[in-house]
């Protein structure tokens, strides 16, 4: 009944000047951090196919810039974004007046006709409910891989994609906890490792057998990312008699500064004030992993972990947690060191592991490097989204659902 009123309200139309085979894309941040620029580069599959694509982001931001390289058009309207506020009821009430204020303009968007729309996480349900119910074929691209909370959570917020025709994942452990919330899901969901672009020249500024010493940590500063994990595992190898520093590359989610407070006193209490460096977000991080030696990825949550493979395209060795999508990165251990989450003596363990045979952490690094430049190359991440948006908008699949595509069966992993 609701996609009923509200494809006979606000009936899809395309205008002289508009063309219905452009894709719509939307995204829910204009900012450059790891799902950031993994749109960016679903911009550069579907732009460099021939697509017209219009980009539909939330405000300005450094992503902005760069989607206009890639000859999209973009416009800014109001976006309704699922925060983990949501599960309070003051942030609920908040998302729901977010959505109810930019209904309109949202409608706007949706009018045109378009040969597709991709959805970018699940964090914009709004656009995928009402571009469904206005016709629209819908492909979204997930994200997120929340397991820890309450099933009827994890349902919620899992249901609106039953609206989408196609939904795309980036791992294996992703697809399996929307599966475990909705199994019907698992008709129409393919995998597809994250295309992650490495240097345009080896950053490395040495790789000779001198013993190591700069580790770095790629990320937001936020619990999420293990960075608390990351400057305790410092203190204990310290504490071991290894001459070790950290780098923290990344800054905090607005609404986060708490966290950075607590970083900043943690490195104050186990007088780690020369040995732990802050720089703040910085959108070329080649430059900070040429100068380090041992990539660390601590998070606690992590659907697949775009730093683990940016390290190893570095060049670096790289130890990850053992969570979600992380070992998947790294081969299930084949390219990188795995050890327990939240345990900063497990991840101790691990880098000094490498420090004690450095000649057999740079060949596994060089062995890595090769692997994942082949794995994660942005050509085949395009091949496989073009593959999916192709089907998505093939003549006579209009009126259709998506074909059976288990993840046996057909499995993506490009």
């Amino acid at each position: 009944m609701f996609r009923r009123f509200v494809r006979d309200r606000f009936r899809p139309h395309a205008p002289r000047d508009h063309s219905p085979s452009e894709l719509l894309l939307v995204h829910p941040s204009a900012e450059l951090y790891g799902s950031d620029r993994v749109f960016l580069e679903s911009v550069r599959a579907l732009t460099g196919a021939g697509h017209r694509v219009l980009v539909v982001l939330p405000g300005e931001g450094p992503l902005v810039s760069q989607l206009r390289r890639t000859g999209a058009r973009v416009h800014h309207c109001p976006t309704a974004v699922l925060r983990k506020s949501v599960l309070h009821p003051t942030g609920l009430l908040g998302f729901l007046r977010d959505g109810l204020v930019s209904l309109p303009a949202v409608l706007r968007v949706l009018r045109r006709r378009y040969a597709a729309v991709y959805i970018s996480t699940i964090t914009v349900p709004t656009w995928t409910l009402l571009a469904a119910a206005l016709g629209h074929r819908v492909v979204t691209h997930v994200h997120e891989a929340e397991d820890t909370q309450p099933l009827p959570i994890r349902v919620g917020l899992t249901l609106p994609l039953l609206a989408s025709r196609r939904v795309v994942v980036n791992s294996r452990a992703a697809a399996d906890v929307l599966h475990r919330a909705i199994p019907r899901l698992r008709d129409r969901t393919s995998v597809v490792y994250n295309g992650v672009a490495g240097p345009a020249e080896h950053p490395r500024a040495e790789t000779s057998s001198t013993r190591p010493h700069r580790l770095i940590l790629v990320g937001r500063l936020s619990p999420r990312k293990g960075t608390d994990t990351a400057v305790r595992a410092l203190a204990l190898l310290r504490e071991r008699g290894h001459p070790v520093t950290l780098d923290l590359i990344g800054s905090a989610f607005d609404g986060y500064e708490w966290f950075e407070r607590e970083i900043e006193r943690l490195v104050r209490a186990h007088g780690l004030s020369d040995s732990v460096r802050l720089h703040g977000f910085d959108s070329d991080v080649w430059h900070h992993y040429a100068e380090a030696d041992i990539a660390l990825v601590p998070s606690r949550f992590e659907p697949f972990g775009n730093t683990a493979v940016e390290a190893q395209l570095a060049g670096l060795p790289v130890v990850v947690t053992d969570v979600q999508g992380l070992p998947e990165t790294v081969g299930d251990g084949s390219r990188g060191h795995i050890v327990g989450a939240d345990d900063p003596e497990a991840l101790a363990d691990g880098v000094e592991r490498l420090l004690l045979d450095w000649p057999g952490a740079l060949e596994l690094a060089e062995h890595a490097c090769r692997e994942a430049a082949a794995l994660f190359a942005p050509e085949r991440y395009h091949e496989s989204l073009r593959e999916t948006i192709d089907e998505l908008t093939a003549p006579g699949t209009a009126g259709r659902r998506a074909p059976r595509r288990a993840l046996r069966g057909r499995r993506r992993t490009r």
